[in-house]
Order: structure tokens, then C-alpha cells, then sequence
């Protein structure tokens, strides 16, 4: 099978240009309950900070909610789809969008969707990238295997990050060894080295899912977590994160440079259960880095690192609680479309 990078296209760094971000307009009044407008009012606040320098591109499931977003989100740079989605988890339900060489054109890539391992199957899903590379009228390629948007983080120098608890779980892709994993992440994502790390945050319904717990900032500059306080629930993964980082080289035969932030520490939902707050989540526009909080005494001093690793960027803490309740925050709920 001739392969995305076969035709020259990969995957380029969050980091680089973008013409839109796709988001999708929270709806679900089953799903969210009596949190949906708190939902609505970060979602909202996401999109102010994002719409200084990218195009917004929003599903909507019908007349009423596309009413609804557009009374919420007023003037800002936005396209409405009707496109129909069981929730808000782009990262995931979008297509990852590729670049060809010399920045000359888009792709689509879709993968297999089955919700997490089978956790969450929403209706119609399934469906949204199917969809949207339509809309679109790109280039698409299909593979038939599952992937998520959020398992992968990619320097754009042919550097992939990813997770053995996420990409190798039985509930995934259990008739692939991880070598045939490897090169159908090199095919498709345009890459020459997969760094595996072993798992990620405690009640991950995503199986460690790598933008929670190591994110590329600059070619060969990673940053992970460190736990600041001794009830954190994921301080002997944080100190393995590190450690293992520290012992790779990318795909340059660079040593990465590790960056370790602050831990939110232990954050719980209102029935008193861990949630898997990270500040890795955060979205990189073009002008911008997104970082979500969550009301933690760690909430500064984060937004401050990871400030410094964006001298060329605004950083703003916007708060993520509520999202964070359906399981993830801002990396989560957005999918970069490249420019070209």
C-alpha cells in the first residue's frame, strides 16, 4: 500500500502555521447534565482566545444548538457545520490533517473509531471524519486500523511520541505487533522514530493518552510533569515520564531536552474520584498557547512554565474544570487544520 509518506505528506508540529481549528459545539444535555452551560461558558472562553488568529470551524448538531452557539460565540471568525457527533473529543473524532511536501497541499488521514477501546461508543462518532475530510474536499487517506488524534504527538521533524498503554492495549489494535504499530504510525504520520512510553494518568478513560503527560514544545524539547505534592496520584508516573525521556534521542539523534512543570496535584470530581487533570493539555495556536487550570495552587506557576518554553506566544490560563469532567480539556476538544 502506498503510504501518506510515500507521497511526501506528513504530519507537521503543532507549532507551525494553522488555517482553522475544529472544535464542535457542546449539545449533549445527557452526557453533560446539569454542567452543560458551565461547558458552554469555557468552551466559549477557549474560543475567544483561539479566534485572534485562526478561523474557528464548529459543528453543530441542528437548527436549535447552531442557534445556540451562534448567540454565545457573537462575532467571532466562525463556520458552523452541521455535521452530526456523539461529543466534543476532536482530537480524536476529526481526521489528523498531513501537509505535502513543500506545504502544497492538505490530507485527511481517518482511522478506525471504536471509543476508547469500546468505553464510549457515541452515536455517529464514527462518522466525523468521514465527514469532514468531505466537507473539505481533500485529499483522504483511510487505514484500517483504530487511532486516536490524542495518542500521538509529533515534533514535524519526524519524531512521533506515543504510549505502550494506549497503542498496544488489547482493546485497540490486538491482531498488530508493535512493529507493524511502528511503521503504520511512520506511513501515515510522515515519521521516521516512535519514542514509546509505557502509561499515563490515573482514570485515563483514554488508555494514556500521550498530550496529558509529554508534549513537543521546540524540536527536541519535551516537557512532561512533576508532582509538587505527596498525595499526587500520579507521582511515581511523572518521576518514570522523566526518567524515561531523558534516555531518548529523537529522530535527528538528538537528546531530548526534558522540561518538567508543575502537577496540578490531586483534583477530584464532585463524587470525590481522581481526575486526570494535566497541564500538558493545552492547545498552540498561532499566536497563543492555550493551558488549561483547574483551581489548584499550581495553576500559576504551570501557565509560567510553559510560558517560557512560547517566548513567541501569548500563554493564558483558562479555566477547564467542567470540561475536564467528561475526561479531558483544551488538546482534547480541538484538532489544528495546517496551513499551507
Amino acid at each position: 500500500m502506498i503510504t501518506p509518506k510515500d507521497l511526501g505528506f506528513h504530519q507537521p508540529a503543532e507549532w507551525e502555521p494553522h488555517t482553522a481549528c475544529w472544535l464542535a459545539w457542546p449539545s449533549h444535555r445527557e452526557l453533560w447534565l446539569e454542567q452543560l452551560e458551565a461547558v458552554q461558558s469555557e468552551f466559549v472562553d477557549l474560543c475567544k482566545a483561539i479566534a485572534q488568529s485562526e478561523t474557528l470551524e464548529i459543528l453543530v448538531l441542528d437548527e436549535a444548538s447552531e442557534q445556540t452557539a451562534r448567540d454565545r460565540l457573537g462575532d467571532l471568525p466562525v463556520c458552523l457545520h452541521r455535521i452530526p457527533f456523539g461529543d466534543i473529543w476532536m482530537r480524536d473524532i476529526a481526521p489528523i490533517f498531513t501537509i505535502g511536501a513543500g506545504r502544497s497541499q492538505l490530507a485527511s488521514l481517518n482511522f478506525i473509531w471504536n471509543g476508547w477501546g469500546e468505553k464510549y461508543l457515541l452515536e455517529n462518532d464514527d462518522e466525523v471524519a468521514a465527514r469532514i475530510a468531505k466537507s473539505l474536499d481533500f485529499r483522504t487517506f483511510n487505514f484500517a486500523w483504530i487511532l486516536e488524534g490524542g495518542a500521538v504527538e509529533v515534533d514535524g521533524q519526524g519524531t512521533c511520541l506515543t504510549t505502550r498503554q494506549c497503542l498496544l492495549n488489547k482493546n485497540r489494535n490486538p491482531h498488530m505487533s508493535q512493529a507493524e504499530i511502528e511503521m503504520g504510525l511512520c506511513g501515515a504520520l510522515g515519521v521516521e522514530k516512535i519514542l514509546w512510553l509505557d502509561r499515563g494518568l490515573l482514570n485515563d478513560h483514554t488508555d494514556g493518552h500521550i498530550d496529558t503527560i509529554a508534549r513537543f514544545v521546540a524540536p527536541g524539547v519535551v516537557t512532561c510533569m512533576q508532582a509538587q505534592d505527596p498525595d499526587d496520584p500520579n507521582s511515581e508516573v511523572f518521576a518514570e515520564i522523566a526518567t524515561q525521556l531523558r534516555t531518548f534521542t529523537d529522530a535527528r539523534d538528538r537528546k531530548l531536552e526534558v522540561i518538567e512543570i508543575p502537577s496540578p496535584g490531586l483534583v477530584l470530581d464532585p463524587d470525590g474520584e481522581v481526575m486526570p487533570a494535566s497541564y500538558l493539555n493545552f492547545y498552540i495556536a498561532n499566536d497563543r498557547v492555550v493551558v488549561p487550570i483547574y483551581g489548584t495552587q499550581y495553576d500559576d506557576q504551570a501557565v509560567a512554565a510553559i510560558a517560557a518554553c512560547f517566548p513567541n506566544r501569548q500563554t493564558l490560563g483558562l479555566s477547564a474544570k467542567h470540561i475536564l469532567l467528561g475526561g479531558g480539556a483544551f488538546h482534547c476538544i480541538t484538532q489544528q487544520q495546517p496551513a499551507v
